[in-house]
């Protein structure tokens, strides 16, 4: 099938098998192409090919016959990250035809001797779920400050992030927004964010991040050059703003790097939340596009200790959850904010705010 006739279906994240690895190569696809990812589609779109073929040796075995479940595990990103890798490194001169978008006939030919030539160096790209750290999300936590302090919470806030990779969104205090013409952050600053705003502006208020800190199962060091590279290989290589954002952040990681602790992110969240909270500040838990990727039980365990430590809140000291989480629907990210303020009552339902673009590229303000 061809990757413009793809289509996204469905389906349930934790089936297991070889048909759910089709599916959920062919669910990328789609996803990809929607999502204005066209050289990454032709890469899942030839993977999902060699599917029902022998091609590809000992990579292309495992994931024929993956034992967890494709879609929740995000395989076709998984060994899609480690061929693009092979690209931005220069080692297959073939591969990298398809990457610089020249007229290819056979993508899936390449693709298999691709993998074939760089077995070990792929089959390591298979053991763990991919890293999409993207500081053009980090518009969504400004924007939920922003909206938070219009409602009345302070303006201090104290962040929590679940699945911070490399801390990148840990460092927006030394990032510039320009929210539809709300401006956050100082104006000097080497990262400038100001994604395409739809609808009226954000809250015109003010916020300061007095401490920011998160979690991650395997947390990348954007000080190490290979963890970067790493980092770097999975940005899809269509967005070329995503790739000057990440040498701004790594610049800023070698300034002061962001602390991010390896945890889970149910013991993260429980030990942040058994901590006494501070008068005047808002303490936030936060996620972007890492949802998905938390086994259930974490989840609920999560939302239990968040909903718990809410009704603790005292309205001096409240509580906030922020989530910017992909709506399988609609190939959209969705922000939705829930508070709680102690007796002066808070927003304790989930409110969406917006709907916007994966990386942050546009935003239609509904807050």
């Amino acid at each position: 099938m061809a990757a413009g006739k793809a289509k996204y279906e469905l389906v349930d994240p934790q089936a297991k098998g070889f048909e759910a690895v089709q599916r959920a190569f062919a669910n990328q696809v789609a996803y990809c192409r929607d999502n204005g990812a066209p050289i990454t589609a032709t890469i899942c779109q030839a993977l999902g090919d060699l599917l029902e073929t022998e091609r590809g040796g000992a990579v292309m075995r495992r994931v024929r016959r993956w034992a967890g479940p494709p879609l929740a595990d995000a395989l076709p990103l998984r060994i899609a990250g480690g061929l693009h890798a092979l690209h931005l490194a220069d080692q297959d001169p073939a591969l990298s035809a398809i990457y610089l978008e020249q007229r290819v006939s056979n993508a899936a030919e390449l693709v298999a001797d691709a993998i074939e030539r760089n077995e070990a160096f792929l089959m390591p790209w298979l053991d763990g779920p991919p890293q999409t750290n993207e500081a053009g999300r980090s518009w969504a936590y400004a924007a939920a400050m922003l909206w938070l302090v219009d409602k009345g919470l302070p303006g201090k806030f104290a962040l929590n992030e679940i699945g911070s990779s490399a801390g990148i969104n840990l460092m927006m205090r030394r990032y510039f927004f320009d929210l539809g013409g709300v401006t956050a952050g100082p104006k000097g600053a080497q990262m400038r964010l100001a994604p395409e705003w739809r609808g009226s502006p954000p809250p015109d208020t003010h916020y300061d991040i007095v401490a920011a800190r998160g979690c991650d199962i395997a947390p990348v060091d954007l000080t190490d050059p290979a963890q970067a590279l790493r980092l770097k290989a999975y940005i899809w290589p269509e967005f070329t703003e995503r790739f000057a954002r990440m040498d701004a952040a790594i610049a800023a990681a070698n300034t002061m790097p962001p602390e991010v602790a390896r945890e889970t992110a149910d013991v993260f969240v429980e030990g942040v939340l058994a901590e006494p909270a501070e008068s005047g500040v808002t303490r936030v838990i936060m996620h972007s596009v890492v949802w998905q990727y938390v086994p259930e039980y974490q989840r609920e365990k999560v939302t239990a200790a968040i909903e718990a430590a809410g009704a603790r809140s005292m309205p001096d000291a409240p509580l906030a959850w922020i989530s910017l989480e992909a709506n399988r629907d609609t190939h959209r990210h969705e922000l939705s904010v829930r508070y709680w303020a102690g007796s002066e009552g808070g927003g304790e339902d989930w409110q969406r705010l917006g709907v916007a673009h994966p990386h942050g590229a546009w935003v239609e303000w509904e807050g």
